[in-house]
């Protein structure tokens, strides 16, 4: 398998996954959020194509994701593992101390398994179920 990277992107190149694997029934141009504007934006690439994206939100010490979406074909290989492990790396050297999402519940098992908690908070909206899951951060230790 060739290299994967990960680099930081401008909002509107995540629409194109993030429509096609998140909301398939969906317009293109519904994939736009207000927040946008307001985070940060990760792909992951393979040969200059783009086969993850996730957007990720400071709320201060509390870092939120949304919109994470792998392509369907690079599934299972580990690249979600690394997507994700990125950004809980770049939200932990920001200062935050805890991470969130609003998970459907068919990806749960998914972050449990990379350390995240339930909260027990569940909700519907746009005809998916979701739960709200965390993971502390430790934040990264100066070093002398």
């Amino acid at each position: 398998m060739s290299e994967i990277s990960i680099e930081q992107i401008r909002p509107e190149l995540t629409w194109r996954l993030r429509q096609r694997v998140l909301y398939p029934e969906s317009k293109l141009y519904e994939m736009e959020m207000e927040e946008d504007n307001h985070g940060y934006h990760f792909a992951a690439f393979k040969d200059n194509n783009i086969i993850a994206v996730i957007s990720l939100f400071d709320k201060g010490t509390d870092w939120q994701f949304r919109k994470f979406a792998v392509d369907e074909t690079m599934q299972n290989m580990g690249i979600g593992r690394l997507v994700l492990q990125h950004i809980t790396d770049f939200a932990t050297t920001n200062g935050g101390t805890r991470l969130w999402c609003n998970a459907r519940l068919s990806a749960i098992n998914f972050y449990l398994k990379a350390g995240f908690s339930h909260t027990g908070n569940l909700f519907s909206k746009n005809g998916f179920d979701y739960e709200i899951l965390e993971k502390t951060l430790t934040p990264a230790q100066e070093t002398e």
